[in-house]
């Protein structure tokens, strides 16, 4: 724990539901709840697990009653009873800084320190708040790895040729694995048993094996822990036991080689389609400086590769046609639209639900990532208020992209929103918003030539000290230069145009990204769903460290629903999830749904439905949930049933 408090109380009531597990005190399992539970217990000493985004633990003595709702959960102890309650927060930040040269014998030593984070060897690690933040890597003349770092001892090492490629490839399964990265002739996995896996694939390559084995390992570890601390139904245990000659009572029991080899000893082909879909790939060019980056990639659990020659020059992304249309650049003309296309880069198409970029170039539909990002993320201190949104209107054309008021980013009982709104401002106003701390900025007006158009002038951030913006979406034309500013003076990620953006769209993406961002999804969560509801082309990424959110999912796990009625009354409910740093790869799921009572693991679709009308109005009351009918996104709270 890294704090806890005592009090005395005859019950505890939490305003939305979480997963809940109870156990003796000596940890033997005893109930697992969830909405429309009821459990009641002898007297006794319990230990309570609440798996909310900050983890919970409950220790109490006597009697008790654990009873939920869809809304509510309650534990009634009968009379005053002692109840110790402690909180353990994740892992966040890097415990030490490794050194490294510029030799890749180096960079691997550095990259072998990853696995120092880990909570637990044992295949609990495939739970993200047991994954800890990887040391942070810095250049310099000579390798210094801390004295206080303890490196796991797996008996796992992963053999490459000593190049930067292969090294940062390797990098997200080195820390998962807590294998050390030493030189060799060939890329290959290896146990201090003798067990030998190959990692030059000849049909998936050299990174596509990376991924496999990453993907796999991480895969079967979800599995086989619902042996241990977790006895839950999980679904996908259920579908894959039965096409597979495997005890996993008994692989609960081996150590972490013992059951890489086991895992990796199943054609990938088996469980392929029962592996979630991977959160983030992220292409990576062999440049020296991108090794400071690579830890927070790694701590994303990234997949990582190199780019192709072919993604190096492509062309511009593609900007509205201008006529009857505005356009939010101030007296754009088409004349005036002139691109440098040979900063612009394509990362290749990849099944993991977000793409990212770390080198130079300007990224089309990937995240564009900054270094500095990263460091600024870590200097930031974590709110313990409620969320402060500002938002600049600098031009009255383009009013209606606010006109909803404090609507546009929906209303959460349990969560205040502090929202702050500014009109028409000069330059030195809009300077002094800037420098005024808020977790999100969200800027509509023109920018014209790198610049903030203002009622008085232009203002370019480069001439601003002290940016304590955190977040910001600039839905204004060519607003990328604005944007890496913001992030070289302080800020950690935002939404910004590479383009020309007509108004009308405009004001659909800004809404909708507003919205989403409430509800928890990352900002590169957010604008992917907008991109794939092709509310907008390429003309929007984002820059920085797009994996920050503003907000936090009521469900732990932001999510999407698909719904289609099947014309019998009932209805097909497809419900994909958008994991997050907390509740990354590895995390469970599972919707508040009458007589759904197994778990799923995050990451993509988790399944499809069917359910009734009663049983659908139910679930969709519980939160406001983005919900994609016929092709079009709206929300839970606004859905009409009757037009399906």
């Amino acid at each position: 724990m890294d704090s806890a408090v005592e009090v005395t109380t005859d019950g505890l009531m939490l305003p939305y539901v979480v997963i809940t597990h109870v156990r003796g005190v000596d940890g033997a399992f005893l109930a697992e709840a969830e909405d429309f539970s009821y459990e009641q217990f002898p007297d006794g000493e319990y230990l309570i697990e609440l798996n909310a985004p900050i983890r919970i633990y409950l220790r109490v003595s006597g009697e008790m009653t654990l009873a939920s709702s869809a809304e509510h959960m309650t534990f009634d102890f009968g009379t005053e009873t002692r109840v110790r309650i402690g909180a353990r927060s994740y892992h966040e930040q890097p415990e030490a800084t490794v050194t490294t040269t510029a030799d890749p014998r180096n960079v691997m030593t550095a990259v072998s320190t990853f696995g120092s984070a880990l909570k637990t060897l044992s295949c609990e690690r495939s739970l993200p708040s047991l994954r800890g933040h990887p040391p942070r890597i810095e250049l310099g003349d000579e390798l210094h790895v801390p004295d206080e770092l303890s490196l796991p001892e797996t008996g796992v090492r992963i053999e490459l040729p000593p190049e930067l490629s292969m090294i940062y490839s390797a990098s997200t399964l080195a820390y998962y694995l807590g294998a050390t990265v030493v030189p060799g002739d060939e890329p290959r996995l290896v146990t201090d048993r003798g067990f030998v896996h190959p990692l030059d694939h000849h049909e998936r390559g050299y990174e596509g094996e990376i991924e496999r084995v990453l993907a796999q390992s991480l895969f079967f570890d979800c599995v086989t822990r619902t042996e241990g601390l977790y006895r839950i139904p999980l679904h996908e245990r259920h579908v894959i036991e039965p096409l597979l000659d495997l005890s996993f009572e008994k692989l609960y029991e081996l150590d972490l080689a013992e059951q890489l080899e086991t895992y990796l000893d199943v054609p990938f082909d088996v469980v392929r389609e029962h592996v979630p879909t991977w959160l983030l790939s992220t292409t990576v060019t062999d440049d020296i400086a991108n090794v400071r980056s690579i830890p927070y990639l790694v701590n994303n659990l990234s997949f990582i590769s190199s780019p192709r020659e072919d993604e190096r020059h492509e062309p511009a992304p593609e900007v509205p046609d201008p006529i009857d249309s505005f356009l939010r650049g101030a007296g754009t003309r088409r004349g005036d639209r002139r691109v440098e296309s040979d900063r612009y880069v394509a990362p290749k198409a990849t099944n993991s639900l977000e793409r990212a970029w770390l080198g130079e170039g300007m990224p089309i539909g990937a995240n564009k990532l900054v270094e500095r990002a990263f460091e600024n993320r870590l200097e930031r201190s974590s709110s313990t208020g409620g969320i402060d949104i500002t938002v600049v209107c600098n031009e009255p054309e383009m009013s209606p992209e606010y006109d909803a008021g404090d609507a546009l980013y929906g209303k959460r009982d349990e969560l205040a929103f502090d929202i702050d709104v500014h009109r028409n401002l000069s330059v030195d106003e809009l300077a002094s918003v800037l420098t005024t701390p808020t977790d999100f900025l969200h800027y509509i007006g023109h920018i014209e030539d790198g610049h903030f158009i203002c009622r008085d002038g232009k203002l370019d951030v480069e001439s601003v000290d002290g940016v304590a913006v955190d977040t910001f979406l600039l839905n204004g034309c060519r607003s990328y230069e604005q944007g890496l500013e913001l992030i070289d003076s302080g800020s950690i990620g935002g939404v910004v145009t590479y383009s020309e953006i007509t108004n009308k769209s405009a004001i659909a993406v800004g809404r909708t990204i507003a919205r989403l961002l409430n509800r928890g999804f990352s900002l590169r969560s957010a604008l992917t769903i907008v991109r794939d509801q092709r509310m907008v082309g390429n003309q929007y990424i984002v820059v920085g460290d797009g994996s920050i959110e503003i907000a936090q999912s009521e469900s732990g796990t932001p999510f999407v629903c698909h719904l289609d009625a099947d014309g019998g009354g009932r209805y097909e409910l497809r419900i994909t999830t958008y994991p997050t740093l907390e509740s990354g790869m590895g995390a469970l799921f599972t919707p508040f749904i009458d007589d759904i009572d197994t778990y799923f693991l995050s990451g993509g679709e988790v399944s499809t439905f069917s359910v009734d009308e009663e049983t659908l109005v139910q679930f969709l009351r519980l939160e406001q949930i983005p919900v994609i009918v016929d092709g079009d996104l709206t929300w839970s709270t606004e859905l009409n049933l009757e037009r399906l």
